[in-house]
């Protein structure tokens, strides 16, 4: 990794010495250039700064975010950037090889998994990777990076996030603050919404015929779950005793709906579906979103308003 970032930084120095970098959104002079890693933080970002100018997604929708690596493009979109918003963890540990190199010419750098309470990646009864009776615990720590998928947690990072880009641009922080004061409302109301689909909820299990990227979205309200993989796995195939296991639990609950998640294929959850005779639904982590989805405008919002109808379905 570190041999292939020194070539990288090599083409990036050569990129920048002939040609401007290509930003998805050009600023106006005396405007910020804001580059995030992923869709959240590029649309947090754009809700306190009133608008998509200056705001660079460098994940471009439809990628998967666990393969990404950077191109010398983004090396020098980067180091032109007077804040760069990263995730932090075992998929973004190129950033960090990156920053030793072009970080000296950012003026801020913020690591969004710093202002939450990150938790262990899970692994449940059932799932593809648990682990066996009487195998030894690893002494290795794997977060769960999927951060944002509690709007509570949301609305912990855009206040971290708004912070920053007060610190960066003091002539626009009054305005940032408003902005970001508003977003906090709609992010209350979101919450207020799963809220009262918890409680009025008749089931409390959800069935992941696919992996499982909405851990602090789960422990945030209060639900069991199921899943073939764990939120960061690069598993596609299930084993012939996942796939039965998830099956039988579908059954035995009577669960009426197996979701899957995000641009994943479906195969998993139509097998369930067709032993079961659950119904298949979709929900979203938002780590990327598809480039239809983000040509239309949706939102982090938006996005999470989905997840509430699909879980109506699955809950109620």
């Amino acid at each position: 990794m570190r041999t292939r970032l020194l070539a990288l930084l090599l083409c990036a120095l050569l990129l920048s010495g002939c040609a401007a970098p290509t930003y998805d959104a050009t600023p106006e002079d005396g405007q910020l250039r804001i580059v995030t890693t992923l869709f959240p933080y590029y649309d947090f970002a754009r809700a306190i700064t009133g608008g998509d100018e200056g705001v660079t997604l460098l994940l471009s929708p439809g990628r998967e975010a666990h393969s990404f690596e950077p191109t010398p493009l983004d090396a020098v979109t980067i180091s032109h950037a007077d804040v760069f918003i990263y995730n932090g963890g075992e998929s973004e540990e190129w950033v960090e090889d990156l920053l030793d190199a072009v970080g000296r010419d950012i003026g801020t750098v913020v690591r969004m998994m710093d202002y939450v309470d990150a938790r262990d990646e899970e692994f449940v009864e059932g799932m593809q990777g648990a682990e066996e009776p009487g195998e030894e615990d690893s002494d290795e720590i794997e977060y769960d990076e999927h951060i944002w998928t509690s709007p509570t947690n949301a609305a912990l990072l855009c206040e971290a996030l708004c912070e920053a880009l007060c610190a960066a641009d003091p002539a626009n922080a009054a305005a940032y603050r408003a902005n970001g004061a508003a977003y906090a409302g709609e992010l209350r109301a979101l919450d207020g919404s799963f809220r009262a689909l918890r409680q009025g909820a008749r089931r409390d299990l959800l069935i992941f015929a696919d992996r499982m990227p909405l851990l602090y979205f789960c422990k945030e309200y209060e639900l069991r779950y199921r899943a073939a993989f764990h939120g960061c796995s690069s598993d596609t195939e299930p084993s012939l005793a996942t796939l039965k296991f998830l099956i039988d639990k579908t059954a035995d609950e009577g669960v009426p709906v197996v979701y899957t998640v995000d641009l994943d294929s479906a195969r998993i959850a139509e097998a369930v579906s067709e032993s079961t005779g659950a119904a298949i639904e979709r929900l979203w982590s938002l780590q990327t979103v598809s480039r239809a989805d983000f040509d239309a405008g949706e939102t982090y919002i938006t996005m999470m308003e989905r997840n509430l109808r699909a879980l109506e379905k699955g809950l109620g």
